[in-house]
């Protein structure tokens, strides 16, 4: 009997000590997303209303302010941990901050219809984008 109920209490304490992991990773539907870019540096930073559009891995974006933030075409894609890659075909000038330029990976989330991405590079500002499916 002492060997039945060791046994139980191991296969209870097993049973609700395992976690559930969510490997799956976030989706993003394909579609125009409309929303707010914004650069803050120490808390503060000018938004401008940007518009993306997203269909099977291509990209395509405008914003409100000339190259602020530097949106053109390009395409992306998305990984198991909730980051996606920019890469942006675009030719740009030399007269404005090419950190501006819509380009490299970003972490994605996602709350029903509506998306943000940011990154903080190594430097002291964060970009972030965010967005609500149109």
């Amino acid at each position: 009997m002492n060997r039945f109920l060791l046994f139980t209490v191991i296969l209870a304490i097993s049973f609700f000590s395992c976690k559930k992991y969510n490997t799956s990773p976030v989706q993003l539907e394909d579609g125009i997303y409309s929303g707010t870019f914004q650069r803050l540096v120490n808390g503060y930073g000018q938004v401008s209303k940007v518009t993306l559009t997203f269909s099977r891995g291509i990209w395509t974006g405008e914003s409100e302010f000339a190259k602020y933030p530097a949106l053109c075409h390009g395409t992306y894609s998305l990984d198991q941990n909730g980051v996606i890659s920019f890469v942006n075909d675009c030719v740009f000038t030399a007269e404005f901050d090419w950190s501006l330029i819509l380009s490299h990976q970003f972490s994605l989330n996602r709350e029903g219809d509506s998306i943000s991405f940011s990154r903080s590079p190594m430097v002291n500002y964060t970009d972030i984008y965010r967005l609500k499916k149109q």
